[in-house]
């Protein structure tokens, strides 16, 4: 389990399945607020996933939490769909996309 937002996003291409992401072409915008804040965009296009600290240029969906949220979310505390539900999660953009996170990513 990540110790931190940063740390979620250091051991999260090892965690990336390949066959999930082949035919993708997205670039999801993560957003961290308040203490511990960061951002993170991870592309997929063309059979490759490229995680990089900062803000992409033109993200196809946005997701925005607080630090302790974020947290919460990555280490299964809390679930993605219901902090989204309670306005815990923020989402902009392509929400279809935010329901295929799990999977992707395998949080699951």
């Amino acid at each position: 389990m990540p110790s931190s937002f940063q740390e979620f996003f250091t051991e999260l291409p090892g965690k990336i399945d390949p066959k999930k992401t082949a035919g993708m072409n997205a670039t999801f915008q993560f957003v961290s607020t308040g203490e511990g804040a960061g951002e993170y965009y991870v592309k997929i296009a063309n059979g490759e996933t490229e995680v990089v600290a900062g803000k992409a240029e033109k993200p196809t969906i946005v997701l925005t939490a607080s630090n302790a949220d974020w947290m919460a979310i990555m280490n299964k505390q809390m679930n993605g769909q219901t902090a989204f539900l309670t306005g815990k999660l923020k989402i902009q953009g392509d929400v279809t996309l935010a329901m295929k996170l799990e999977s992707l990513f395998n949080l699951g």
